[in-house]
């Protein structure tokens, strides 16, 4: 992905191999989150989508707007409680005194966006039946920066309501994303995630001629400080051997931060322009993860340089996805995993935090980040 350039090194230190916790990739996920889901634009009035988030079958829906504005998103347990139908293979109905609610296919059952019964049209006037005691599991969901998240908590059959917001990015400017691309990685998210920030792959499993090579490999050495729910390269000059910087022209500099569970972003600034690269991590099952990387930026580059933005952004994807495949065929002999200093540090964080996310939510008391400001250095 993308590394940086050279800030003041510390002085050198040993960094004797250390072997991975055997919890490092369990099955677990983060949980109490707010994970992304699609673009509001792409969910769209009176629209149903079925997406699978955490092995479980959830529905993104829309109702109708009114006088032209935009309907209410909401997201519901993808399984009608009568005959298991999938609710998104219905439709948005409008019925008198119900409001607007999802039509079940297969019996015409229909559902407020809260997830309660509004009707069971099987029903004859003299049958006595409670419809309002039946419920569909709804998610909390919110809309942010023209994004959309969805709330999975730990408990899902006795949820609490969300005690935080999704994230706010910076650099979301330019209006609508400029571009979006999209894979599903065959691995847990952990994995996913460690791939995502690990600085020193670059130059082997990304060779291109505007990027850079192994022949243009040297030490870096970058400076780390806590963030919120995670951590950041601080702000920089971009790598001399990072060529895709130059077409940006000025004298950029960036920062790269991570968040839990599983967001990570390069916000560019080229004077008064800004550049914001966002990759999001979507657990779609306990050996899936979508990665969706997003573009927003209001500089001229993404008017005219779009079409070879895309290849770029396509050609990474498909690199880290063949690479992960790779990996795959080890790791399904349950290897020891030996991690070093300071290449590994980030992982080794990312364990850290959700260590410490887990214990604090189990605890019921505050979040304490573990990590502390540091310069590490590797060579990419």
């Amino acid at each position: 992905m993308t590394a940086a350039a050279n800030a003041p090194a510390e002085p050198a230190r040993s960094a004797p191999e250390a072997k991975a916790p055997p919890t490092a990739f369990g099955k677990g996920f983060v949980t109490d989150a707010w994970y992304f889901v699609a673009l509001s634009r792409d969910v769209a009035d009176g629209s149903l989508r079925r997406q699978e988030l955490m092995g479980e079958p959830v529905l993104i829906g829309r109702t109708r707007g009114a006088q032209g504005g935009a309907g209410q998103v909401f997201a519901l347990r993808d399984i009608c409680p009568h005959r298991a139908a999938p609710l998104s293979a219905g439709r948005v109905v409008d019925k008198p005194g119900e409001g607007q609610t999802v039509e079940c296919p297969y019996h015409g059952w229909r559902f407020r966006p809260d997830g309660g019964c509004a009707a069971i049209p099987s029903l004859v006037q003299d049958q006595a039946f409670e419809t309002d005691r039946i419920k569909v599991r709804a998610y909390p969901v919110r809309e942010s920066q023209g994004m959309v998240f969805v709330w999975m908590a730990a408990d899902p059959r006795n949820p609490s309501e969300p005690d935080h917001e999704p994230p706010v990015f910076p650099g979301v400017v330019g209006g609508g994303a400029k571009l979006v691309e999209w894979m599903d990685f065959d691995s847990h998210i952990d994995h996913a995630a460690v791939g995502l920030m690990d600085p020193a792959h670059g130059p082997y499993v990304h060779q291109q001629w505007w990027w850079r090579s192994e022949h243009s490999m040297h030490e870096k050495a970058k400076a780390f400080a806590p963030s919120e729910r995670g951590w950041a390269m601080v702000r920089h000059a971009p790598s001399s051997n990072s060529r895709a910087y130059k077409i940006l022209g000025g004298a950029p500099a960036t920062e790269i931060t991570f968040r839990l569970p599983g967001y990570r972003w390069e916000h560019i600034q080229v004077g008064e322009k800004q550049v914001l690269a966002l990759t999001c991590l979507t657990p779609i099952t306990e050996t899936k993860t979508r990665i969706t990387q997003i573009f927003w930026s209001d500089h001229w580059v993404f008017s005219l340089a779009k079409p070879f933005l895309r290849m770029g952004v396509v050609a990474f994807l498909k690199q880290d996805g063949g690479m992960v495949n790779l990996q795959n065929e080890g790791l399904r002999y349950d290897p020891a995993l030996i991690w070093i200093d300071d290449a590994d540090k980030q992982a080794k964080w990312y364990q850290q935090l959700k260590r410490e996310w887990i214990k604090s939510r189990a605890e019921g008391r505050d979040f304490v980040n573990p990590i502390q400001p540091t310069t590490l250095r590797w060579k990419s």
